[in-house]
C-alpha cells in the first residue's frame, strides 16, 4: 500500500510579540536615562593604580581646579534638606519650586548670595551665570560658606539617612596644593580624615 505524502510547509515565526517588547524595552531604557551633565570644570584626573568604588548615594563630590571649588550633592532629599539648612544660617527662605529646582541642580560653584537667583535661570543662563564667580568661597572658618556647605550636607545625609556621607575631592593634576590643601583644612575642622580622591585608572 503506498505512503501517503504530506506535504511539506514552510515553518513561519510571528516575531510580532518578539518586536513589541524590544521597543517597550528600548522606550524604558530611553525613559528612565538620565542625560550626562557637562562637568562645571575642565578637571585633568590625576593617574592612580588603586581601585576603589565611590559610592553613588550619601556623597558630596568637591571638584578643585582653577583655583575653583564647586561641589554636587548627590541625591534630591539631601540637596534639598541641605538648601533649607543653609537658607536658615543666612537668613534666606526658599519655596517648594525653588527646593525642586535645585534638587535636580548637578553641581554649584556660587556665593550663596547669588544662588537664588542661579536657582531660578535655565542650565544654559547658569553656566554663563557662574563664569563670573570664583567658585565657593573657600574660608577654612567654621563662617565659610564651604566648611558650612559641607557640614549641612554632613548634616541632612545623617538625618535622613542615618549614615556618615562620603567625601570626595576631584582634583586637576596640575591644579595648585594650595587650593586642595585648603579643602584638606576644611574637612579636618570638621574631623573628617576620611576621604577620597577621584583619579583615572594608570
Amino acid at each position: 500500500m503506498p505512503r501517503v505524502k504530506v506535504p511539506r510547509k514552510s515553518t513561519a515565526v510571528d516575531m510580532t510579540a518578539m518586536c513589541d517588547v524590544a521597543f517597550l524595552l528600548l522606550t524604558f531604557f530611553i525613559l528612565t536615562a538620565t542625560s550626562r551633565q557637562p562637568d562645571p570644570l575642565d578637571v585633568k584626573l590625576p593617574a592612580s593604580s588603586v581601585v576603589f568604588k565611590v559610592p553613588d548615594k550619601d556623597l558630596s563630590i568637591l571638584t578643585v581646579g582653577k583655583g575653583k571649588v564647586y561641589m554636587e550633592i548627590i541625591g534630591q532629599d539631601v540637596k534639598k534638606l541641605t538648601l533649607q539648612k543653609m537658607g536658615q544660617i543666612y537668613g534666606q527662605t526658599f519655596n517648594e519650586d525653588e527646593l525642586k529646582r535645585f534638587g535636580v541642580v548637578t553641581s554649584f560653584g556660587i556665593p550663596f548670595q547669588n544662588l537664588k537667583q542661579f536657582i531660578n535661570m535655565s542650565s544654559d543662563q547658569r553656566a554663563k551665570f557662574e563664569k563670573q564667580f570664583n567658585g565657593i568661597p573657600t574660608d577654612s572658618t567654621r563662617t565659610g560658606q564651604l566648611f558650612q556647605w559641607i557640614e549641612q550636607s554632613r548634616r541632612a545625609v545623617e538625618e535622613l539617612h542615618n549614615v556618615p556621607m562620603h567625601i570626595s575631592i576631584k582634583g586637576d593634576a596640575d591644579e595648585e596644593y594650595e587650593t586642595v590643601r585648603k579643602i584638606v583644612d576644611v574637612l579636618q575642622r570638621q574631623k573628617v580624615n576620611k576621604f577620597s580622591l577621584i583619579t583615572t585608572a594608570k
